[in-house]
């Protein structure tokens, strides 16, 4: 009995370990400029070990990254981006919410 309930504990604590680790961001690529870029951008990025989501568009020159943040970094998709001709910044969420 004793080993069912600490196999149930662990096995809860390791869940929402790996669910705490996600993390979704939006990088600003500003570089973007034609219907080749976004495509490029998200290849790059899906390369980085621990990403498991990407998209990037063209019209807000950005890419929304969801990833494992055990396993990377938002350096490491940034250096992703520059490897592939691209620079790109973390957009901050708004505070304020004040318009841009």
């Amino acid at each position: 009995m004793h080993k069912l309930i600490l196999a149930s504990i662990l096995t809860f604590t390791f869940t929402d370990a790996a669910f705490a680790a996600m993390r979704t961001v939006t990088l600003s690529v500003p570089g973007m400029h034609c219907a080749v870029c976004p495509i490029t951008v998200k290849k790059a990025l899906e390369k980085v070990p621990g990403v498991t989501k990407v998209s990037a568009s063209l019209e807000k020159k950005e890419a929304v990254v969801t990833f494992d943040d055990a396993k990377t970094s938002i350096r490491a998709l940034e250096d992703a981006t520059f490897d592939a001709g691209y620079t790109s910044k973390l957009e901050e969420p708004d505070k304020g919410g004040a318009a841009k």
